[in-house]
């Protein structure tokens, strides 16, 4: 392993902190990546990494190694995009993560245009629900909905995810449709418990008026295919995003209620593992989302 591949293999055990799981994201073995390592610090002459059984963390010495060896690969990887740019190319690999509702339906068909258009790059598109750390699961970029934590990564403003409240026609006939939002404390609530834990459902009026509802109901999902499913079967009232609810109310399946009041909108952000050194493919890819999440953009997917 030249200086080079031992920089990148040193900066990925220190932000993974494990031997095993760098060696994997290089496709080398563990042994093969801990005997470089050892090199290194031989070369060196100082001791960059604590070894304990939980997990490998950098020593005074290794973290300003570290902060160097980082920027450095940061550099080549610049320096390799700006040489395909000149070029008129995107290449390399990119990993994208996303949540499995919003990339599935999404996400992924702008992915596949965008590849249609850079045939030479290559997509790892990884769609879970889980929070997945960008830094030690080597994801070049995410999209996340809702505000950010201040944190150290890199994010740009898409767009916003509108949420609309809806039921099917034939609930609406059995149950009456609401007129206002206190009208709901006697009707049956689909609930997203990943965003509406507290059982509450948040309303603003065109006058500003803000109301704020408990609701209860049969089914408790963090997966919003299942509340489609289960209030295009009549089974309540839901709140879910216009992208997921769109189609359906076009078919007149399901039908929107309360449009005089508005729920709470989630912003979306492209999020990257640096704000200052943003690969050229990473860019390229966030701007050519960004041109798709203006207006009544689920319209239009």
């Amino acid at each position: 392993m030249d200086r080079i591949q031992g920089i990148a293999l040193f900066v990925r055990v220190v932000e993974t902190g494990s031997f095993s799981k760098a060696a994997a994201s290089l496709g080398i073995t563990q042994p093969t990546a801990t005997k470089h390592i050892a090199f290194l610090e031989k070369r060196l002459g100082s001791l960059l990494l604590h070894r304990s059984t939980r997990g490998v963390t950098p020593t005074e010495i290794g973290e300003i190694y570290y902060e160097k060896c980082k920027i450095i690969s940061r550099e080549l990887e610049e320096a390799d995009n700006l040489a395909a740019l000149l070029q008129g190319e995107t290449q390399g690999k990119l990993i994208i993560s996303s949540s499995v509702a919003f990339g599935r339906r999404i996400l992924t068909p702008l992915v596949l245009q965008f590849m249609s258009q850079n045939p030479k790059l290559e997509i790892h598109l990884s769609l879970e629900d889980q929070f997945v750390n960008l830094v030690e699961s080597g994801v070049d970029l995410a999209i996340r909905m809702g505000r950010l934590a201040d944190s150290s990564l890199g994010s740009r403003y898409l767009g916003l995810n509108p949420w609309v409240l809806v039921a099917s026609p034939d609930y609406l006939r059995q149950h009456g449709t609401p007129s206002h939002p206190e009208d709901l404390v006697s009707h049956q609530a689909l609930i997203y418990s990943s965003v509406q834990d507290n059982h509450r459902w948040h309303f603003s009026g065109g006058d500003g008026e803000t109301i704020s509802i408990p609701v209860k109901g049969p089914l408790y999902s963090n997966n919003l295919s299942a509340l489609l499913a289960a209030t295009i079967g009549n089974m309540g009232l839901a709140t879910i995003p216009w992208y997921v609810a769109y189609h359906s109310i076009n078919k007149g399946t399901l039908q929107p209620i309360l449009t005089d009041w508005s729920l709470p909108s989630q912003e979306i952000h492209a999020v990257f593992s640096s704000p200052r050194l943003v690969p050229g493919k990473v860019s390229q890819c966030i701007d050519w989302l960004q041109c798709h999440f203006s207006g009544n953009w689920w319209e239009q997917m």
